[in-house]
């Protein structure tokens, strides 16, 4: 094995005997998670690991494991022992080697028809469990097998298993689409990342009916846990980049414009590939910020007139070159882009400033780059770093976004009163329901926010459908645009309809639009729902989390009363609050 396969091996998958020393630490505190695991083999080994990498990620999972090869009974009884659990998400794994089982015994023209079978198999198990529970599915896709009876002739007949594998798996990727609630974890590439000898322990399959190897279990556990922790709220959001020997090759400084290694001729490729990767991520909605030692105007010449560099000023929301301390930067970046030091991603080729990072900022990611740059882009796609839950067109003018509050944050020290400050911005917000063309995002910020979110309930965009469709419930989502931009889609409000009052079962915004106003605006149109409907009385919640602090106060300081466990509003006499917001 090659230095830079080692490198990957070492520092992308750990050692399961390691992983398990995780199920012997103190786990109090953690979120609790209900977690059934099912699979048509033995998944003991599966269930520890996921375990001890949900410590890592900050939960607790409470796990139901069903005894192997039951399946399709605890999915589809439901008086099964799964439905008693009442799981959160449900973890289901089938093996390609029993899938190869069940096609060997169909009859040659029932073949063509195997990966139709199965799917329409994986969708009974998703509709039964979602008419049942509000529980997540993730379902492993098929690894590939090399195929011994057709040889590579298999790619060009449907009569090979290896065709309907494939075939299967797109369909998979289809089926996951019509499904909001069903995730798909791509054990495919996965396997093929660790090899199959890796993946795959024949020995261990035979004699104890164990698919999974020892070896691949921490980056199959890692990857079920991303997945579980994105759809919770816990993701990346904020690539922060070094410049020199991370952005391009060479110090700009010392070398120029000119000398830096970046393009299509040797190490120049590996740092464009890298650059383009930063890209996509920014076109997905992770926003970019640079961190650099350098002059500022020295090192933002690459980015203007560099003719073979991919990512260009307009790509970066936040960029800060000095020679200041590279965590007191970080800070800085985090106060423009208010979000938490535990959602960013570092990069950096020195291992100083790695480390002086991880010592005063323990919170922000920081990957342990390869020496070698050729190394970098496999590395830091074989570490998912940016797993998500969803995706909506919004996420690419993300980056815009926060461009724009930076601005917003300059032109406020020209200001000595706040509100002379807000008047000048001119805010309008549009208000409106639910609707079809909203759904994902809505679903996705409350995946997303953590700090402004009164009770923290996450929602799929299955979730929200049925909501947006329900006679019980009033939505409301708001926009905000300023003269400096449009923030978007921003803040959402579920209202349930209870006996005698409105209770507020979410009401979440974005930290971009904190000290706007946006807080007064929003009970303002609450009340304005809650008088159209002859409710007198407006009732919220708080419930605490490690991120929502700075709303423990919220109701508190808009006027409402504490009553029991909830907050309470009369609106008999409520007065409109000032905001300087426009109704669009």
């Amino acid at each position: 094995m090659n230095s830079g396969l080692n490198f990957l091996q070492t520092n992308v998958n750990k050692d399961f005997t390691t992983l398990k020393k995780n199920l012997k630490k103190d786990f109090t505190g953690l979120k609790k998670i209900k977690v059934a695991l099912l699979g048509d083999s033995a998944t003991q080994f599966l269930n520890q690991a996921l375990r001890a990498c949900a410590y890592e990620q900050g939960f607790e999972f409470e796990i139901y494991e069903a005894d192997y090869n039951q399946v399709s009974r605890q999915l589809l009884d439901l008086s099964s022992d799964l439905y008693q659990f009442a799981p959160e998400f449900v973890i289901v794994f089938e093996s390609t080697q029993k899938l190869q089982h069940k096609f060997n015994s169909l009859q040659k023209s029932e073949r063509l028809q195997l990966s139709e079978l199965k799917t329409e198999e994986v969708k009974n198990y998703y509709h039964t469990l979602n008419r049942q529970l509000k529980a997540k599915l993730i379902y492993f896709n098929f690894s590939e097998p090399m195929d011994g009876q057709f040889g590579n002739y298999s790619n060009k007949t449907s009569f090979s298993f290896l065709y309907q594998v494939r075939k299967l798996n797109l369909e998979l990727m289809n089926l996951s689409q019509e499904c909001k609630n069903l995730f798909i974890l791509d054990y495919q590439a996965l396997s093929a990342h660790l090899g199959r000898q890796m993946a795959f322990d024949a020995k261990m399959f035979y004699g104890a009916s164990m698919n999974l190897s020892i070896d691949g279990l921490p980056l199959v556990a890692k990857n079920c846990c991303d997945i579980i922790s994105a759809i919770n709220g816990k993701f990346k959001k904020c690539l922060i980049l070094d410049l020199d020997n991370t952005m391009w090759g060479g110090i700009i400084g010392d070398d120029g414009i000119e000398n830096i290694e970046v393009g299509d001729l040797g190490n120049g490729k590996a740092f464009s590939d890298l650059q383009q990767w930063a890209r996509q991520l920014k076109q997905r909605g992770i926003i970019l910020a640079v961190c650099s030692k350098n002059d500022e105007q020295t090192a933002k010449e690459p980015f203007l007139k560099h003719p073979e560099m991919v990512l260009r000023l307009d790509d970066i929301a936040v960029f800060v070159a000095n020679w200041n301390n590279k965590a007191d930067n970080i800070r800085y970046i985090q106060s423009i882009l208010n979000i938490g030091f535990d959602a960013m991603v570092f990069l950096d080729d020195n291992p100083f400033e790695r480390n002086l990072v991880r010592t005063n900022l323990p919170e922000v990611e920081v990957p342990e780059l390869p020496e070698d740059p050729s190394m970098y882009l496999e590395y830091l796609s074989a570490l998912n770093l940016f797993e998500t839950a969803s995706y909506s067109e919004e996420d690419e003018l993300r980056n815009k976004h926060y461009q724009q509050e930076a601005g917003r944050v300059i032109a406020q020290k020209n200001f000595t009163n706040e509100d002379d400050f807000l008047k000048s911005l001119g805010m309008t917000s549009k208000v409106e329901p639910v609707n079809k063309f909203n759904l994902p995002r809505v679903a996705q910020l409350s995946q997303r926010s953590n700090q402004f979110n009164l009770r923290t309930v996450r929602y799929t965009e299955e979730d929200v459908l049925q909501i947006s469709q329900s006679e019980n419930y009033f939505t409301l989502t708001f926009d905000l645009k300023d003269k400096f931009g449009d923030n978007g889609l921003i803040c959402v409000v579920v209202l349930k309809k209870e006996v005698s009052a409105l209770f507020i079962e979410t009401w979440l915004m974005s930290c971009r639009v904190l000290k706007r106003g946006m807080e007064n605006f929003t009970l303002n149109t609450i009340v304005e729902v809650a008088k159209k409907n002859n409710f007198k009385k407006i009732q919220g919640e708080y419930l605490a989390t490690s991120k929502n602090g700075m709303v423990k106060e919220h109701y508190a300081r808009l006027g409402f009363s504490e009553a029991g466990q909830l907050w309470e509003l009369n609106i008999e006499n409520y007065q409109t609050k000032k905001s300087f917001i426009q109704l669009n």
